[in-house]
């Protein structure tokens, strides 16, 4: 929805994106363009943590690793979408729920301020209704997410404090189970969620929260998606089918989401196995203090980590293999259920797609595959709007 955006623009869109210059690559552009983009897991309010990095300013992957600022958005045509409060897995005591709880607040005020500095380009959003307004004025819609329910400790009451500041999706889990859930990389230490978990999904559906399966365990994911009286979603993950990873779910629970009426926003990783990595491996050690340095040799490190990783990409996965795993989405649930959830800023990108501003390639290649435009704005929006309303309608006992 950049309804001002000139044809020259447009043009010019296409070709940032990687197209030829023909009558079809064009037509997916202005297509492009007509749309509301989202994306629901962008991890880049990691990136506010780094010395004088300013989200207004342009970026680049092969510089910084960072994938995502506002002239890379406006380039690759994205309207906006969920902004994460990641929190890392720690101790499941007092002080690392403690140390959680500040983590989550502080990342939770830095996206609040990024939009509130900048009211020109970004705006918050927490209803259904609140993105197309958003983008029709020609700002950034910036949805709040939790991934990752451990700052909320063992009171169940934070939920509602963290909605109040502007929460509208939630995953109770990460790299490790927890006092809610049991997560696809820890110990099965509930057998799914436990009592506390089981509070935290009726808390979500009470306040209107969307929930958000991605990281839980199987028994953590079939015991949301039976107790929740609101469709949920998972926000960045894929099929088993394409690539047996605990991190995706096997084509009877995507059916059993799509039959509930939820849906799967596509991941850009875990589509193929993890590749070797020795240099990325053996920088490890000099990154640990990266945000300690002068600038200037921060800058350099940086630059020098970007490289590295470019030249020793974590698979072999590339944009077809992206565009793999979403067609076989489609073909198997339906358009109404598949979405748009790479995990920019979090370690998603394949090759060929690996920033923000390449996002045009997907549009391009769901027309391709024969999509119409309507079906095309679905997946990039319209489902998991469609999701979040009737999150608030069961809020509202309607």
């Amino acid at each position: 929805m950049r309804h001002l955006i000139s044809g020259a623009a447009v043009l010019a869109l296409a070709a940032s994106a990687g197209f030829a210059q023909t009558p079809a690559a064009s037509d997916a552009a202005k297509v492009h363009e007509r749309i509301l983009t989202l994306d629901t897991h962008l991890d880049s309010p990691a990136n506010l943590d780094q010395p004088d990095w300013n989200i207004t300013e342009r970026h680049d992957v092969l510089h910084d690793t960072t994938q995502v600022d506002l002239p890379r958005m406006i380039e690759g045509g994205l309207d906006g979408g969920f902004w994460v409060i990641y929190t890392g897995q720690g101790p499941n005591d007092a002080t690392g729920y403690a140390r959680a709880l500040a983590h989550a607040l502080k990342r939770l005020h830095q996206i609040h301020d990024f939009a509130a500095a900048n009211p020109q380009s970004f705006a918050l959003a927490t209803t259904a209704a609140d993105a197309a307004r958003i983008a029709a004025s020609g700002k950034r819609v910036v949805y709040i997410s939790m991934e990752n329910g451990y700052p909320l400790g063992t009171d169940i009451a934070n939920l509602e404090a963290f909605y109040q500041l502007g929460l509208r999706m939630a995953g109770p889990v990460h790299n490790g189970s927890n006092q809610l859930a049991d997560s696809t990389n820890g110990e099965a230490v509930h057998g799914g969620l436990s009592d506390l978990g089981k509070a935290w999904v009726k808390e979500a559906n009470r306040l209107g929260i969307i929930i958000d399966a991605s990281h839980a365990a199987d028994s953590s994911f079939d015991q949301m998606l039976a107790l929740s009286k609101a469709p949920i979603i998972l926000s960045h993950s894929g099929p088993k089918a394409l690539h047996d990873h605990p991190r995706n779910l096997d084509d009877a629970r995507l059916k059993a989401l799509a039959a509930k009426g939820g849906v799967i926003q596509v991941n850009s990783l875990f589509l193929s196995p993890d590749l070797p990595r020795p240099g990325v491996e053996a920088m490890r050690a000099r990154m640990a203090d990266v945000d300690t340095l002068p600038a200037e040799q921060r800058a350099a490190l940086m630059a020098e980590w970007a490289r590295v990783n470019v030249a020793e990409p974590r698979s072999a996965s590339d944009f077809d293999r992206y565009m793999e795993a979403v067609f076989y989405c489609i073909d198997l649930l339906g358009v109404d259920h598949v979405g748009i959830g790479a995990d920019w800023d979090g370690g998603g990108g394949v090759i060929g797609l690996n920033q923000i501003s390449e996002i045009p390639k997907i549009t391009q290649a769901l027309l391709a595959r024969g999509l119409t435009e309507q079906q095309v704005e679905k997946i990039w929006s319209g489902n998991v709007l469609r999701v979040m309303a009737e999150v608030e309608r069961v809020a509202a006992g309607k």
